[in-house]
């Protein structure tokens, strides 16, 4: 089963505020081991709080914010950033 991976355009600012390498190693997570898992969440941990219904997924000390559409199999990518900020 293949999921589409979609970036919001908030979080495209995102990335490309990191550096080269990390981008590389996001973009390498959500294509290849993100992208064709049967089942998205088993890599992920669901959050609580003012994020209640999205999914964190951990790249190193980055932190990727994903809303899963399991219906529309569609992992939308809200939010990118260092784990000291990206929860405030």
């Amino acid at each position: 089963m293949a999921w589409t991976i979609k970036i919001l355009d908030s979080a495209k600012q995102d990335l490309k505020k990191l550096d080269k390498p990390v981008q590389k190693r996001i973009a390498a997570f959500l294509q290849n081991r993100l992208a064709g898992l049967d089942d998205p969440k088993q890599l992920g941990k669901v959050l609580q709080g003012q994020y209640a219904g999205y999914w964190r997924y951990r790249v190193g000390d980055y932190r990727l914010i994903c809303h899963v559409e399991n219906e529309e199999l569609i992992i939308l990518v809200v939010e990118i950033g260092h784990r000291k900020d990206v929860y405030r």
